[in-house]
């Protein structure tokens, strides 16, 4: 638009102005005008439809399921726009004149408008629609055009609130085509704009028969914005307002009571927070309220009692806590009631009793307690009852069987007790049962057979006993029949065989006895068999052959016998069968190679024979073999180096011949490898070393000669053992062996070697057991703390070490008469050669030095190290090359991946540590990226719980950074020795977790931009002389950006990486908040809680089972007596947190400011005793 255009049309804006202003109050306000709906209101969701799909079948789908089904109940309320309202976008010059007209016209009408060139100064509007003029016109230019758009306040003047997000690049429409409006008398030619009338006919907007507005629809519009200055007292005839499904934000101000005769209120799936306003009483005529799926906070106000025409109310998936209010027990008109997934608290209202209308409760995923109101059962219309991940107690009201309507009850996961209510057999339209993860007792009655429309039935992880009742043969509808984890006994009757349409039989873990039923699949439906954990005899059932549907089987430790050679067929959809600690016999069927789908393949502890078929080889999508413990013969097939999937092999404890295979060394993702106990021998291949994922390498009790390959060095993830033990090789230890630095476990016992223990094994500081005894190996020990804390069984039998450890000599020079002859003749020839050779050397290095002054004055780059120093940087390099003997390994305390730290005793009488960074071949630094990374980090950040940088040095020679010496060394350390651990009372300990948090809090909230550290692991917090913990090693920390993605290369330790990690390189906060899960955890337990870890991130049923069989006292570090009376909840919440920074989801995770937070304030009372509480519990406690 020209200059002259603009001039022209400010003249015009007066006019505009007074125009909208006009026709908005006649829609707004008054009634005289008239107008037509623009579109149609679709029908509102059935009173009786449920929003939750009754095939809900799994625990883990439950929350999916529901977020899913809200999603698609409101779809409905979505406007389609018609093909009539699609608008053609002009040229883009033409486009900018129409984003700038709507954005003047907005301009204009703010509360101090400006004077513009030549244009009058336009008085501000005092009429009430001036704030919808904004919120209605602004968007036409950004809608139609896909301008990204700030609205300035029209009220105020000041800053934007409601951003209109642009259309998404490839949406070839407007939005809302047809919100556009341009003045009675713009006639230019030029414009594109045509007129479409008055707001009653724009998209989303629907006025009653006298023009005025009573329905606003602007669902998933990609709106956001406040509502700070919306004038809700100017529609005063709306009925209907939908801004679901876009981006709001802030809080729902108080006057929102304004709209008195609003019907229908839906905010959900936004972002608005702080709490609900106590006005929300004052709209009495409101049916449906949805707030859900927001970030609202605080209590839920009584005066919702008030709004006794509601039908519906949505306050599920937001940060609400407090008790529920007893005057929900007005609302006799309410259907739905959705509350779950909040972090209410209290217990259940008695008063519920009154909504004898309810067709739904959903109170999950809160801190309930108390018992189930009796009440409950007044409400007969109930269809769906969900509880379940609470802390309910008492027992199951026997009033639950009045319920006839139900369909779904749902009331797993809490700490129910007492029987199942024989009343349960009055719910004969019950689909699904969930009392899994509860403390019942008593058997199963007999009356569960007359819910004859069952579809599931979870009562895993109780205290059941007795038999499974005959009359579960009348459910011929079940599909999923769980009882893991019980006390259940007897055997299994033979009606089970009527369950035709059965798709999943859990029952492990119980006391089962006799034959699996030989019917089990006649459906042909069977997808999950899980019975392990038993006492079943007898064959597998014949069923089972042809039963194709199967995808996951555990049959594993019981005392199944037959010949297995022949028992199984070709399943196409099988993934995992484990069959192990059985007594079966026979040999490894070769119709294992053609089930495809494999994934999981366990056959160990039986007396299998044979030998290993290779069609195995064809079962490509396999990540696991045990086929351990068994009497299998012959050579490992070379097939199996086509499994490049593989993680696990497991094949020791049998009886195998012949060498490794080359191909083995293909298996390029192997992390754990096994052939110990076995007749294997040869050559140890040196292609095992492109297996680089290895964390497990067990050789030993075999026959292998040779040396051991230099190529072991390479394998740089391995962690958990080397053994190479009771073998026959021979040669010297690889130097190579020594950069095995991730290297906890060595086991080289009993072989042939001979020589030395390389140097290079001082670098090797993540040693914590140690066994080279039974070689012919001599010479001095290396001095770090795996050497020197070893028994000393873990050195006999060798030629002769010395150390300064228990049992053996000290390396001292030997002066035998034997040897005087020799030293006298030898000794003055070598004294001269010294001498000679000691004036030239001092000669060139005079020299040099020399010329590196005169030539090279800024070779040594060094920072003033110490403010309280009066040192150069020169002297300071100088006095520590000094001070630690050019680096000497006397004075080396821990040796990294980056770099070696010394300590340095400085003439001023302190005391230094200095890490100084690996050099490659060419004597230069070998990582200059984490030697930047690590001062770029260090010098932005100061807190007292991160190590103090106090300089750093680049030089041609040595590349070093100074920080302050920490007494106590690292975490890792203090705790794997047992007179450290000792000195860890649980008060240290609770302060070190505090003090981490502090750290990472400051990281990621307080620093700009923020830090991600990407190591955090027991290595890298160093403890000084109080205990006080400090994050230290930076040197792969990295700045976020926050307009940017920040991916980048793997980094950290193992066993302390987020499990994101494995499959995305983007580098978040969260990603620390993981790793801290580990340390807190590992600080609480006194070791790495790795098999913890793995245990919890298993499969649902697994993790009820396993979480709540293990109980908190029994988990924590028992070199310490259990904590007092004063600690107890702090050391409860420490292990609760930390098992919620441990989510799999990185956006389930609190952040590290959550964390600091919850720890510094007043901690959660426990109602339970603290010997009863087990890990289950915490699990499933909100934070």
């Amino acid at each position: 638009m020209t200059v002259v255009n603009i001039v022209i049309f400010i003249g015009k804006v007066s006019r505009i102005q007074r125009h909208l202003t006009n026709r908005l109050a006649r829609i707004g306000v008054s009634d005289a005008s008239r107008g037509a709906a623009a579109v149609s209101q679709p029908a509102s969701a059935s009173a009786g439809e449920d929003p939750v799909s009754n095939k809900s079948l799994r625990t883990s789908q439950q929350k999916q399921l529901r977020i899913r089904h809200l999603q698609s109940q409101q779809k409905h309320l979505k406007p389609e726009a018609t093909k009539n309202e699609a608008s053609t976008i002009t040229k883009s010059t033409k486009a900018s004149k129409t984003s700038f007209i709507s954005a003047y016209i907005c301009l204009s009408l703010s509360h101090s408008s400006h004077h513009s060139h030549n244009t009058k100064h336009i008085q501000r509007s005092h009429d009430i629609q001036v704030p919808l003029v904004c919120l209605v016109i602004l968007p036409l230019g950004i809608f139609l055009f896909g301008r990204s758009f700030c609205v300035y306040d029209c009220r105020s003047g000041g800053s934007s609130k409601l951003e209109i997000q642009p259309p998404k690049p490839n949406q070839t429409r407007s939005l809302l085509p047809s919100w556009t409006l341009v003045p009675n008398n713009v006639t230019n030619s030029s414009s594109h704009i045509k007129r479409r009338g008055p707001p009653c006919n724009w998209l989303g907007i629907t006025c009653n028969m006298a023009g005025s507005i009573t329905e606003i629809n602007l669902t998933s519009r990609e709106l956001r914005g406040t509502f700070y200055y919306f004038n809700f007292s100017s529609f005063s005839s709306l009925l209907s307002l939908d801004l679901s499904y876009n981006s709001f934000s802030g809080s729902i101000p108080n006057h929102i009571g304004n709209l008195s005769k609003l019907i229908h209120l839906d905010l959900s799936f936004n972002q608005f927070s702080g709490k609900i306003p106590l006005n929300i009483g004052l709209l009495t005529s409101l049916r449906i309220l949805h707030l859900h799926v927001n970030q609202i906070y605080g209590s839920i106000p009584h005066e919702i009692g008030k709004l006794r025409s509601l039908n519906e109310l949505y306050l599920n998936n937001n940060n609400l806590t407090g008790l529920i209010p007893t005057s929900l027990g007005n609302l006799s008109n309410l259907t739905f009631l959705y509350l779950y997934d909040n972090q209410l608290f209290g217990s259940i209202p008695i008063e519920i009793g009154n909504m004898i209308n309810l067709i739904t409760i959903d109170m999950s995923t809160n801190n309930l307690v108390g018992s189930i109101p009796s009440t409950i059962g007044n409400l007969t219309k109930l269809t769906y009852l969900r509880l379940f991940n609470n802390q309910l107690s008492g027992s199951i009201p026997l009033e639950v069987g009045n319920l006839n309507s139900l369909t779904e009850l749902a009331l797993n996961t809490n700490n129910l007790t007492g029987p199942i209510p024989v009343s349960l057999g009055n719910l004969s339209n019950l689909i699904i049962l969930y009392f899994y993860d509860n403390q019942l007792s008593g058997s199963i009655p007999i009356e569960i057979g007359n819910l004859i429309n069952l579809n599931l039935i979870e009562m895993s992880v109780n205290h059941l006993i007795g038999h499974i009742p005959p009359t579960i043969g009348n459910l011929t509808k079940l599909k999923y029949l769980a009882l893991i984890g019980n006390q259940l006994s007897g055997s299994i009757h033979p009606a089970i065989g009527n369950l035709t349409n059965l798709i999943g039989l859990s029952l492990a873990d119980n006391n089962f006895i006799g034959s699996l039923p030989q019917e089990i699949c006649q459906g042909g439906s069977l997808t999950y068999l899980t019975v392990a954990n038993n006492h079943f005899i007898g064959p597998i059932p014949k069923s089972l052959r042809n039963c194709k549907s199967l995808i996951r089987v555990r049959l594993d430790e019981n005392q199944l016998t037959g010949n297995i050679s022949n028992y199984f067929g070709v399943y196409p959809n099988l993934d995992y069968i484990d069959l192990s600690d059985n007594k079966f016999y026979g040999e490894i069927s070769k119709n294992w190679g053609a089930c495809q789908l494999l994934t999981s393949l366990k056959i160990s502890g039986n007396k299998i024979i044979g030998r290993i078929p290779p069609e195995l080889g064809n079962s490509t999508q396999l990540r696991v073999i045990d086929l351990s413990t068994n009497q299998i013969t012959g050579e490992i097939p070379k097939e199996l180096g086509r499994l490049t999937s593989l993680l696990i092999l497991n094949l020791s404890n049998n009886k195998l011949t012949g060498g490794i295979a080359l191909e083995m060394g293909l298996l390029y993702n192997l992390d754990h490898l096994d052939m110990s106990t076995n007749n294997l021998s040869g050559s140890i291949p040196e292609q095992l070393g492109n297996c680089l994922s290895l964390l497990y390498l067990s050789l030993s009790k075999n026959n292998f000669s040779g040396s051991i390959p230099f190529q072991i060095g390479n394998l740089a993830n391995l962690q958990i053992i080397l053994d190479l033990s009771q073998n026959s090789l021979t040669g010297e230890i690889p130097l190579k062996l020594g950069d095995l630095h991730n290297l906890e476990k060595l086991n080289i016992s009993h072989n042939k070697l001979h020589g030395s223990i390389p140097s290079t094994f001082i670098k090797m500081i993540s040693l914590t057991s140690i066994d080279i005894s039974y070689n012919q190996l001599e010479g001095p020990l290396p001095n770090n703390t795996v050497f020197q804390d070893a028994p000393e069984e873990a050195f006999k039998n060798n030629k002769g070490f010395c150390a300064s450890v228990r049992g053996l000599q000290p390396c001292m020079s030997n002066t035998k008469e034997g040897y005087k002859v020799v030293i006298l003749i030898v000794l003055p020839v070598l004294g001269a050669l010294f001498l000679l050779f000691g004036f030239i050397g001092i000669f060139c290095i005079v020299c040099r030095v020399a010329k590196n002054v005169e030539k090279e004055p800024n070779k040594t780059n060094c920072e003033k190290l110490f403010s309280i120093w009066s040192y150069d940087g020169k002297m300071v390099y100088e006095e520590i090359i000094e001070v630690t003997e050019n680096f000497s390994n006397e004075h080396c305390i821990g040796v990294g991946g980056y770099g070696s730290v010394y300590i340095a005793k400085m003439s001023t009488g302190q005391v230094v540590a200095v890490k100084k960074l690996h050099s490659s071949q060419n004597g230069e630094m070998a990582d200059l990226k984490t030697f930047i990374s690590e001062i770029h980090a260090l010098t932005e950040i100061r807190h007292r719980n991160i190590v103090k940088l106090y300089g750093f040095c680049s030089h041609v020679r040595h590349s070093f950074l100074v920080y302050e010496y920490l007494e106590m060394g690292s975490l890792a350390k203090i705790l794997s020795k047992v007179e450290g651990a000792k000195q860890l009372d649980w008060m240290k300990r609770i302060n070190i977790v505090k003090d981490i948090t502090r750290a990472l809090s400051y990281m990621h909230h307080d620093c700009s931009p923020l830090i991600v550290h990407r190591d955090i692991s027991s290595n890298n917090i160093l403890l000084d002389s109080e205990y006080q913990a400090h994050v230290s090693d930076f040197g792969t920390a990295r700045f976020l950006k926050s307009d940017s993605s920040n991916w980048t290369s793997l980094a950290g330790t193992y066993g302390y990486l987020a499990p994101e990690l494995a499959y995305t390189m983007n580098v978040t906060t969260k990603c620390d908040v993981y790793s801290f899960g580990v340390v807190a955890l590992e600080v609480m337990i006194g070791t790495h809680p790795g098999e913890l870890i793995s245990s919890i991130s298993s499969s649902s049923s697994s993790l009820s089972l396993i979480g709540h069989s293990i109980l908190l006292k029994d988990v924590l570090d028992q070199r310490i007596s259990l904590p007092t009376v004063h600690v107890i909840q702090e050391v409860v919440s420490i292990v609760k947190l930390a098992f919620a920074c441990l989510h799999n989801n990185p956006q389930s995770r609190p952040t590290m400011q959550e964390v600091s937070l919850k720890l510094s304030a007043q901690m959660t009372q426990f109602t339970e005793p603290f010997q009863t509480i087990t890990l289950g519990h915490l699990l499933n406690l909100s934070l």
